[in-house]
């Protein structure tokens, strides 16, 4: 009777310790499974790239780097001989910003009253951008809209902003800061980072 007993607890351990490596495989297997769905969806291999489509539409950063990169291609194409050229990496130098700037100069000037003067001022604007030419693009589109809010932006300036350097700034700031409001307002995204006067007249 014993030695029944014996003989059948060995065999029930057995059955267990199977039991238990097959559970154990069985979550390894539905874990990995699961671990490797989430990276093919989020990497969009799976799902169709659910995160990546808003990027493909929108503005997108440009390095540096690869504005150097494409300026030296497009010159360095034709020059075979003695152009100086011949696959020379474009100058660089350590700091500076890490995107590229894209610039645009619009076409008018732009000619306000200051606030609570008798004199007026004349401005030619130049705005840049880190991002590609879709914000380019959306300035071009908004044209009319961003030249009112510079004008608003003028008519509250006074003569003071417009006889000093510190006041230009500061007038540079609020002008970022309206052409950026309209662009957000009319495509959802600003992206000007900074204005330039290509021409400043107070009369």
């Amino acid at each position: 009777m014993s030695d029944e007993k014996a003989a059948a607890e060995p065999k029930k351990k057995g059955k267990m310790k199977k039991i238990l490596i097959g559970v154990v495989a069985l979550l390894v297997l539905v874990g990995g499974g699961v671990g490797a769905g989430v990276y093919a969806s989020g990497s969009g291999l799976i799902g169709g790239g659910g995160h990546a489509e808003p990027e493909d539409h929108g503005p997108k950063l440009v390095p540096k780097i690869e504005q150097k990169r494409a300026a030296a291609e497009g010159e360095g194409g034709g020059h075979g001989e003695g152009g100086g050229g011949g696959g020379e990496r474009p100058p660089s130098g350590s700091g500076g910003d890490k995107y590229a700037s894209n610039y645009f100069a619009m076409d008018k000037d732009f000619t306000s009253n200051l606030h609570e003067s008798a004199h007026f001022v004349q401005i030619g604007l130049a705005v840049s951008t880190p991002y590609d030419d879709t914000v380019i693009e959306n300035i071009k589109t908004n044209d009319i809209a961003i030249r009112s809010a510079v004008l608003m932006t003028l008519g509250d300036t006074s003569e003071d902003d417009v006889f000093t350097s510190e006041g230009k700034r500061q007038l540079q700031a609020r002008l970022v800061k309206a052409i950026n409001a309209t662009l957000k307002q009319k495509e959802g995204f600003g992206g000007v980072s900074n204005v330039y006067f290509t021409n400043f007249v107070v009369q």
